[in-house]
């Protein structure tokens, strides 16, 4: 379709406009990507036993502390050695106890055909969360409402190598944080019929996350299949707090997937070294495994982590770094000797805007990741600032991204390889494939052709105006949520989601606090 058509149907209003932008825009969801090729696997056998054996050491020497009353009670009656807040955990009993973990499961999404074979050689794409800022539809940075976070939910629900809408993409700062979590929850069921992510702000919260999604998808069902997945995070070095050790236990009663994650700074929280400070990292991802399976033993849990190195010159987290690399090949490496799957962070940096250090940043991640074999992918669209803000513009670019690599991960695909071979006798020497039938029939799928990348020529470009990739970044954001259509929920179970949360926000006060009570 072409510019002046577009632009008149842009202009339309109603079903009928809405249904023909839809038909130029392909939103069906790729599979969980597949991955074909070898990942990078820098470390010898002997090597992995030496970073198992120094994690091994820290959990029995140094011990972890647990800031929990009730994780100190667990580990007790599991039979660690507790000394106060102080963890020191055998590891015949971590073995033990992370052995139970499920290589591979499968996430459930309210419409089955998004659900998602998980672990092993599966990946899923999964867009950024956290940002308390956003640039918006006019590129400027300001603070989000929760109707910019919708449309990142849908915009998720749109773009098909995306396999997840998260759940606070950006922080919607028109709720007070006490009630937050009810309604992010409800905008990523709402909005999208793919899997989603839990909040993990306290424990209180997620136990509605928990009963929310037992509405959705019914409370039998959650204790044998995952429909959502849980974040929690470690504080580096070697500590776990009360506020994710209870929301972790809230997910892991009801048998649903936490990531367990420690939050590395290299050589600020870590020593400056990267084999050292994977044996630390890897210490603290198992000491959080194993608590996942005295809670419950069996249920979904997935080895985390989100890292970073630290410029020595600012003290600023940096992103795209060759250590960066090395690190997640290291980890994958480390989980897959464990037998659990992994979770990495993709498409990180730190630019202020989404310019070529952003792309950079994120492309070098992306190719890292994707050769180090990580299952769960995180933060794949839309990071910048080092997380402070989510770009709409950078968001939809990044997923274009996250379908490239999914197609290099896919590896050769060799189904047409003889009758290819049979083209270069027909063309012969000094001909061309163009007019082929082998190259008709085959263009579209022969080579993956970027749609947010201009590869016209110089003059084109500016005879269409200049644009840079940003101004056509936005430009296909407004396209998109123009032609979106809404998943419909169940009118039976959307009602009970919003009785649900008219409840809870009457009994949580309506503070500007986490809810850790109520």
């Amino acid at each position: 379709m072409n510019a002046a058509v577009l632009e008149k149907a842009g202009k339309r209003s109603g079903r009928g406009a809405r249904r023909q932008a839809r038909s130029t825009i392909d939103t069906a969801m790729l599979p969980a990507l597949r991955r074909r090729l070898s990942p990078v696997e820098p470390m010898d056998g002997e090597q992995i036993e030496r970073i198992d054996r120094a994690s091994m050491d820290i959990l029995e020497e140094v011990g972890v502390v647990f800031r929990d009353e009730q994780a100190l009670a667990d580990w007790k009656a599991a039979g660690a050695d507790v000394r106060g807040e102080r963890v020191h955990l055998d590891r015949n009993l971590v073995r033990e106890l992370i052995a139970s973990i499920p290589e591979s499961f499968t996430y459930h999404a309210r419409n089955p055909a998004n659900n998602l074979p998980f672990g092993n050689d599966h990946s899923i794409f999964v867009p950024m969360t956290g940002a308390p800022f956003l640039r918006d539809l006019e590129d400027k940075r300001r603070m989000p409402t929760l109707d910019d976070l919708a449309n990142f939910h849908k915009l998720a629900h749109m773009l098909p190598a995306l396999h997840a809408t998260a759940h606070h993409i950006v922080e919607p700062m028109d709720h007070v944080v006490s009630h937050r979590h009810l309604r992010i929850t409800y905008s990523s069921m709402k909005h999208s019929d793919k899997t989603f992510m839990g909040m993990t702000t306290s424990g209180k919260n997620a136990e509605d996350v928990m009963e929310m999604c037992a509405i959705l998808f019914g409370e039998d069902f959650m204790e044998s299949h995952a429909v959502t997945t849980g974040n929690c995070n470690g504080n580096s070095p070697l500590v776990w707090d009360e506020t994710m050790l209870s929301a972790m236990r809230a997910f892991c009663r009801r048998n649903q997937p936490v990531l367990c994650s420690p939050f590395v700074l290299g050589g600020a929280n870590t020593p400056a070294s990267v084999p050292a400070a994977v044996a630390q990292l890897n210490a603290e991802a198992l000491s959080g495994l194993a608590y996942t399976q005295v809670v419950r033993k069996g249920c979904p849990a997935i080895y985390g982590h989100y890292l970073s190195t630290v410029s020595m010159k600012s003290g600023a987290p940096m992103a795209g770094t060759p250590e960066i690399a090395l690190m997640n090949f290291m980890i994958g490496q480390m989980a897959r000797h464990y037998r659990v799957p992994w979770r990495t962070s993709n498409t990180l940096g730190g630019a202020k805007t989404f310019d070529a250090q952003a792309g950079y940043e994120s492309a070098s991640t992306m190719m890292a990741v994707l050769m180090a074999g990580a299952n769960y992918i995180w933060h794949s669209a839309g990071w910048n600032e080092a997380g402070m803000h989510c770009s709409m513009a950078k968001f939809v670019v990044d997923a274009e991204q996250c379908a490239m690599g999914y197609r290099m991960a896919e590896g050769v695909r060799w189904d047409d390889f003889d009758e290819a071979l049979a083209a270069v006798r027909d063309v012969g020497p000094g001909g061309h494939y163009l007019g082929h039938p082998h190259t008709q029939a085959r263009f579209q799928e022969a080579f993956f052709m970027p749609d947010r990348f201009d590869n016209n020529s110089v003059e084109q470009w500016m005879a269409e105006g200049s644009q840079e990739i940003t101004e056509r970044a936005l430009k296909h954001v407004r396209r998109l949520l123009e032609a979106y259509e809404e998943p419909k929920l169940d009118d039976t179970v959307d009602e009970a989601l919003r009785d649900y949360i008219a409840r809870r926000e009457r009994e949580i006060p309506a503070v500007d606090a986490l809810n850790t009570e109520h």
